[in-house]
């Protein structure tokens, strides 16, 4: 290698290094020595691009991918920013107000998580598990979370083109959508049958606990004894939050487990005050459960204060944190996560149902099936438990 190219190296490695002194980056303890040996290996291979590739390399895409591979390793929502991507970040930059109602995850592509009760994505006919292949004829095969996530929002009024893979169809579908203000928290209730309330948290913010009291004491006045509520392809929101919704209903126990890297678990329990809701209570959840509904979830099931049934949910409770790097980029990263009462991992593992009810497969562009398989055995188990 010539002294030029190594100094190419050195130069465009220095992040790679810096990445490697923040202990733990890689999801698992490595020795020293065996950590120096990858970071050569990576030296190595950057030179032989350099000096090898049949044509002049783009040493910051080359970089710039090399980085973004790091963290692919990780979960979903750890990504690298680029010198640009952090700084607005770091500045805190607002996001626009006009968005399409949709959460995201990787897995491949981009893929949906959620998509917000009465929002245009909603309205559009997308569901959980969506892949989105492309933003506006940009592919998101190597776009991560964070940059999907900005490239939906815009200024109301705004579309944007959405090319949308649903299970195994070969052709994908363009979807048009019209960006909109949506509200931070969503929350409804009525009388699902004799005795029976329901009440529907499709989105979760910092006034969600203050509905969901007032509404199951609204359901409570018109005779409800009982109560399900409904947080199937609930996502987003504070992790806070949803412990705030938890409080409501469970009065003493743990209801989290808080961990960080290098620190002490922290517990999060119950406070005097708190489980002013005692209704018997069923949860219904599904792969779009995700965060702070995982979180409430989670806390009731935990201390045996509500049943679980639907799907697996899919594992989403990190708080990401912005470590800048030399060169100015950064990462950003799952540092801090949330553990079940019990102690069990949470994020990346997701809850399992007490019981389990599959959601049906539906095709593009029909509509949903005009009965709930699982709010129907939430009813049925509640009023199995009213007649023992």
């Amino acid at each position: 290698m010539s002294s030029r190219t190594r100094l190419i190296v050195l130069s465009i490695s220095a992040p790679v290094i810096a990445f490697a002194i923040i202990g733990g980056v890689l999801g698992k303890a490595m020795a020293r020595e065996d950590t120096y040996q990858r970071l050569r290996i990576f030296d190595d291979v950057v030179g032989l691009i350099m000096s090898n590739y049949v044509e002049p390399a783009n040493v910051e895409k080359v970089m710039h991918g090399g980085m973004r591979g790091l963290t692919d390793g990780l979960d979903p929502d750890s990504t690298y920013l680029s010198p640009q991507e952090a700084k607005q970040a770091e500045n805190g930059a607002t996001l626009p107000a006009g968005d399409v109602g949709l959460d995201l995850t990787r897995q491949y592509y981009l893929r949906v998580i959620a998509a917000r009760d009465g929002s245009p994505a909603a309205k559009a006919g997308l569901r959980t598990g969506d892949y989105i292949r492309a933003i506006d004829n940009t592919p998101t095969r190597e776009m991560s979370v964070w940059e999907g996530v900005r490239a939906l929002r815009g200024a109301p009024g705004t579309k944007v083109s959405l090319t949308i893979i649903r299970g195994n169809a070969a052709d994908p579908h363009v979807v048009e959508l019209t960006r909109d203000i949506l509200n931070a928290s969503d929350v409804n209730g009525r009388m699902a049958g004799s005795g029976i309330g329901y009440v529907r948290v499709g989105a979760i913010g910092p006034k969600t606990a203050d509905q969901v009291k007032k509404e199951v004491g609204d359901l409570a006045k018109s005779g409800a004894t009982k109560v399900i509520v409904d947080v199937r392809r609930t996502s987003g929101g504070a992790l806070e939050d949803g412990l705030a919704i938890a409080r409501l209903f469970v009065s003493t126990g743990v209801l989290a487990v808080r961990e960080a890297k290098g620190l002490e678990k922290q517990i999060i329990s119950a406070a005097a005050g708190d489980g002013g809701i005692v209704l018997p209570a069923v949860v219904l959840i599904d792969t779009g459960t995700s965060g702070a509904a995982e979180l409430f979830a989670a806390a009731l099931s935990g201390n045996k204060r509500a049943d679980l049934i639907g799907e697996r949910t899919i594992g989403r409770a990190a708080v990401q944190q912005l470590i800048k790097l030399p060169d100015g980029s950064a990462l950003w990263l799952s540092t801090t996560r949330y553990l079940t009462p019990a102690g069990t991992p949470l994020h990346g593992k997701g809850l399992e149902p007490g019981v389990a009810v599959d959601e049906p497969d539906v095709e593009f562009g029909q509509p949903p099936p005009s009965t709930d398989a699982a709010l129907e055995k939430a009813l049925e188990r509640l009023t199995q438990k009213a007649a023992a």
